[in-house]
C-alpha cells in the first residue's frame, strides 16, 4: 500500500493527472479512432492493390497519421489549450499547425518504428495501438512546452518600484 501511495504522490504522476493531460488524452483517443479507421480503410480497401504488404502498411499508416494529426491539432487548439489563445493569437493557424506537426514528428517516427516492429509479432491494429500510446506521452510534453506554451508577460517597473531608475 505504501508503494501505491508513493507513486500517487510522485510529482510525475500528479503531472499526468492534471486536467490538461486528461483533455489531451481524450483528444488523443478521438485521434486514435480516426487513425485506426483510416488505417483499416487504407489496408483493406484504398491501398489493397499495393504490393508488397509492408509498402501497403506504410502508405496506409502515413495516411492514417496525417488525418489523425489534423484531427488532434484542431481539437487540441480549440479545447485542450484554449486558455492559451493569447499566446498564439497572432500566429496563423497553418504556421501553428506546422509547429505542431514538427513537434509531433518524433512521435510519428516512433509510431512508425514501433508499429512496424510490433506488427511482426501482433496484428497490425494492436501494434498500432501500442505505438500510439507510447508516442502520446512524448507528444503531450512537447506540445505543452513548445507548440501551445504559455508566454510569460514581463512586468514593467512602476513609478513606485524601487528597482526603477
Amino acid at each position: 500500500m505504501k508503494l501505491i501511495q508513493q507513486i500517487y504522490r510522485h510529482p510525475w504522476f500528479q503531472w499526468l493527472l492534471q486536467h490538461r493531460f486528461i483533455k489531451f488524452g481524450t483528444v488523443g483517443a478521438s485521434g486514435t479512432l480516426v487513425n485506426l479507421a483510416v488505417l483499416y480503410l487504407g489496408q483493406e480497401y484504398l491501398f489493397r492493390a499495393l504490393e508488397p504488404a509492408l509498402f501497403r502498411l506504410n502508405v496506409s499508416l502515413a495516411t492514417a497519421i496525417f488525418f489523425a494529426t489534423i484531427n488532434n491539432f484542431l481539437l487540441n487548439r480549440s479545447w485542450t489549450w484554449h486558455d492559451r489563445k493569447h499566446a498564439h493569437r497572432d500566429r496563423r493557424v497553418l504556421a501553428q499547425f506546422g509547429q505542431y506537426a514538427m513537434a509531433c514528428w518524433i512521435g510519428v517516427a516512433l509510431q512508425f518504428v514501433l508499429t512496424n516492429s510490433l506488427a511482426v509479432y501482433f496484428h497490425y491494429i494492436l501494434a498500432n495501438v501500442v505505438a500510439i500510446a507510447i508516442a502520446s506521452l512524448f507528444n503531450f510534453a512537447v506540445n505543452n512546452w513548445w507548440t501551445f506554451r504559455h508566454k510569460k508577460v514581463l512586468a514593467l517597473p512602476t513609478p513606485a518600484d524601487p528597482l526603477r531608475k
